[in-house]
C-alpha cells in the first residue's frame, strides 16, 4: 500500500471528477492521501476533505506566494483547527523566491515562515517545507527555528549535502514524479545518498506527473511509477520501497494512534 504526503486534491484541476477520481484511489493501492493547504480557502476545502474522506488526513499553512493573507487572526483559527485530529501538519510553508524577485516580498516569506514554524512548534506538529530557488535562507531559518519539529522538505529539489543536513536534523525527503524525468541526475544522486528510511513518496497533484505522463495531470494513482524509480535506485523491490516508505510517512506525521485499518479503505 502506498501513503501520499502531499497532494492538492482541492485543486481546480479535479473540479469536473474530484469524487469519481478520489473513489480510485483505495482499491488501486493508496492507502492514505495527505492534502495540504496553501492559505484559508484551500485549508478549508482541506478540511472539508478530511471529513468527507476517512483515509484523508490534512495540514493547514499558508505557502509562500500565499502570505499575503497570513496575520494573528489566521494564526488563531490554525490553532483552533489543529484541534481536529485529522490534521496532522503545517504546511506548506516555506520560501519561493523564484516567483517573488522583491527583496521586501522575501523578506515577508522569511517573516511567515518562522511564524508558522513557531507555531508549528506550540502545536508540537511536523511540517511541510515548500523551498524554490531559496536554498540558503531555508537552511538557515530551519537551522534556527526548525530543529527537532520534524516533517518534510517536500518536492527535494537541492544537492546531497543539504539533503543530508536536513535528514541529521530529523527531517524526511519528499519524492516525486520528478525522479522519473530524464534530466532529474541532481535529484537521482539524493536519492541514492539518502537512507531509504529518511525517504516519503508525495504527489504534488495536479503537478508534477511521472514519466511517461509528464506535463498531464497528476495524481496519486501515478505513484507506482515514482515506486519503481525508487526500487531501482535502491536496489529494492517495489513492494519493499511501498512498505518503507509508508511506514515512514506514518512516523513523520505522527499518525498511527489516530490511523484506522476499517475506515481507511471505506472512503
Amino acid at each position: 500500500m502506498i501513503f501520499d504526503t502531499h497532494a492538492h486534491y482541492d485543486d481546480e484541476a479535479f473540479s469536473e471528477d474530484r469524487e469519481e477520481l478520489i473513489g480510485k484511489l483505495n482499491e488501486n493501492g493508496i492507502r492514505y492521501v495527505v492534502n495540504i493547504g496553501t492559505c484559508r480557502e484551500t485549508c478549508v476545502q482541506t478540511l472539508r476533505l478530511t471529513e468527507k474522506y476517512p483515509f484523508f488526513f490534512g495540514a493547514i499553512g499558508f505557502h509562500p506566494s500565499d502570505i499575503a493573507g497570513f496575520n494573528e487572526n489566521e494564526e488563531r483559527w490554525f490553532r483552533e483547527q489543529a484541534k481536529n485530529e485529522k490534521i496532522i501538519a503545517i504546511g506548506e510553508i516555506g520560501l519561493d523566491y523564484y516567483w517573488d524577485k522583491e527583496e521586501e516580498v522575501q523578506e515577508k516569506q522569511r517573516e511567515a515562515f518562522v511564524s508558522q514554524l513557531k507555531l508549528a512548534r506550540q502545536l508540537k506538529l511536523p511540517v511541510a517545507v515548500h523551498s524554490r530557488e531559496a536554498a540558503k535562507d531555508t537552511m538557515d531559518i530551519i537551522k534556527e527555528h526548525g530543529q527537532g519539529l520534524g516533517g518534510v522538505i517536500h518536492c527535494y529539489s537541492y544537492h546531497v549535502q543539504d539533503a543530508l543536513a536536513y535528514v541529521e536534523m530529523g527531517y524526511y525527503i519528499g519524492v516525486g514524479g520528478v525522479l522519473t524525468f530524464k534530466n532529474a541526475r541532481k535529484l537521482r544522486e539524493v536519492v541514492e545518498a539518502v537512507p531509504i528510511e529518511r525517504i516519503v513518496l508525495e504527489t504534488d497533484c495536479p503537478y508534477l506527473a511521472p514519466e511517461p505522463y509528464r506535463g498531464k495531470r497528476n495524481s496519486s494513482l501515478y505513484l507506482p511509477y515514482v515506486v519503481e524509480k525508487l526500487a531501482e535506485i535502491k536496489g529494492l523491490t517495489p513492494s519493499e520501497v511501498e512498505d518503507i516508505t509508508f511506514k515512514n510517512a506514518v512516523d513523520m506525521y505522527r499518525i498511527s494512534h489516530v490511523m484506522n485499518p476499517v475506515n481507511a479503505i471505506s472512503g
